[in-house]
């Protein structure tokens, strides 16, 4: 009754169901794996928002890599800035989308480090945004500021490679090496997102903080993945069952006569030919 399992278009429907089931499990395990990944990652960063403010000093110094742990520490800084070597971050954009500047000025420690600050988004003067912008002064003298440590941009991490030939005073990546030989100074790795104190008037506007991955979706796409693994099988069956109905179906048509009342017709014919052959036969014990 199942030979037509061994078709050809049941060889081949066969396959690949056999093919899908064990692709679909493993999307689902990649799926759960991206949902540790990010979990682990939004528990770093909620970590690292809550730890207590520390001393730069502490987890920054020339030509040490930020790391993954550090991401995100807020740390202080006591010093001064010198908005004669500062420079603006081009193509960034504000928490409305907007493209401008991020504002990247070399803050001075007490004991002559330089300490890279990132204070802020600025708008651009215009579309070509090739002069230099408008950009509001930081607090002259000596003051502490608040900020998150970042890591280094590397063309690596952004995909950015066009980083010649741009505009004076513009860069593509805040890179602590790169400015280094700019500045021509001890640079602390990495750079400081500046929290605190609040910019007057709004401008720079201070970058938001780090916002949480969504890792539940990728949870919902694994268990997604593992339902259709799971319908694939069930989906097999339930065609092969309806094959199979409709084989023995047409199997039982077709062994039926064609015209069910000619039976009927033949008897009642035969019935009347036979009292007719009776009726024409000479009564018994009579001589012709």
């Amino acid at each position: 009754m199942h030979r037509f399992l061994l078709s050809r278009q049941w060889v081949i429907i066969t396959l690949v169901a056999l093919l899908l089931v064990p692709t679909m499990i493993r999307l689902g395990i990649w799926q759960m794996d991206r949902y540790g990944e990010r979990s682990a990652r939004n528990q770093l960063v909620t970590d690292a928002l809550a730890a207590e403010p520390v001393p730069v000093e502490r987890l920054a110094a020339p030509g040490h890599a930020v790391t993954r742990d550090e991401r995100y520490r807020t740390v202080t800084a006591r010093g001064h800035f010198v908005t004669d070597d500062e420079v603006v971050v081009r193509r960034r954009t504000n928490a409305d989308d907007e493209v401008g500047f991020h504002v990247l000025t070399p803050f001075v420690l007490d004991d002559g480090k330089v300490l890279l600050v990132n204070r802020g988004w600025i708008p651009a003067d215009g579309p070509s945004q090739t002069a230099f912008p408008q950009v509001p002064a930081p607090p002259r003298g000596e003051i502490t500021i608040k900020g998150r440590l970042m890591p280094d941009e590397t063309t690596e991490a952004s995909g950015i490679k066009d980083l010649q030939g741009l505009p004076d005073r513009q860069i593509m990546l805040i890179n602590s090496e790169r400015e280094a030989k700019r500045l021509g100074a001890r640079v602390l790795g990495g750079y400081v997102a500046q929290t605190a104190p609040e910019a007057k008037g709004a401008i720079p506007e201070r970058l938001g903080s780090p916002g949480e991955e969504n890792a539940a979706l990728n949870y919902a796409y694994a268990v997604q993945w593992w339902l259709f693994a799971a319908a694939v099988p069930v989906g097999w069956v339930v065609l092969v069952r309806r094959e199979a109905r409709e084989r023995a179906r047409a199997a039982a048509e077709k062994a039926a006569p064609e015209n069910p009342g000619e039976t009927g017709e033949t008897g009642a014919e035969t019935g009347a030919a036979a009292a007719k052959s009776a009726s024409v036969q000479p009564a018994r014990g009579h001589a012709p």
